[in-house]
């Protein structure tokens, strides 16, 4: 018994392309991920947008100026605050970064490299579950290391030493 190999059908491609890129994806990057001419491309992206127009789903195919993405639709917004924290501005992950690759570290420590304005990445990455302070047990600083929730989110089971 001969086993067929799986091969998508462009429809298909297009949309896993989208979901793995998870940003918007201009046409001319489909067609050369997809080896498949324009109009092939667009048809496909057609029939995409409106296979998701019609099925009761949470994600949708948009096009923007730069390119077509798949998203949630707005109408679950809400729902995605509650399940997923902020988005941190990239000084605030800088911040974490720096925590992340020597943890623990001293808050004093952490403040001569990023600057005064990580008390407050400090305080956000507290809030966020991110991070931990305990006072230390000499002197005035904290030190800071890095959660359980820090590995879920960023997927991470163990930073090197």
């Amino acid at each position: 018994m001969e086993i067929e190999s799986f091969s998508p059908n462009l429809t298909t491609k297009i949309e896993a392309i989208l979901y793995l890129k998870a940003q918007p994806t201009s046409l001319n990057e489909l067609v050369l991920l997809t080896n498949h001419s324009t109009d092939e491309v667009q048809s496909a992206l057609i029939e995409l947008m409106s296979d998701y127009g019609y099925r009761d789903s949470a994600l949708e195919i948009l096009e923007a100026p730069n390119g077509y993405s798949l998203q949630l639709r707005s109408c679950y917004q809400s729902l995605l605050e509650h399940l997923i924290p902020a988005q941190l501005n990239s000084s605030t992950l800088k911040t974490l970064a720096a925590i992340a690759l020597k943890s623990p570290i001293l808050q004093s420590d952490l403040i001569m490299v990023r600057g005064s304005s990580a008390y407050q990445h400090v305080n956000e990455l507290v809030d966020d579950g991110f991070i931990r302070k305990r006072r230390q047990e000499e002197g005035r600083s904290y030190w800071l290391e890095i959660t359980d929730k820090f590995h879920q989110y960023f997927e991470i089971n163990q930073l090197p030493q």
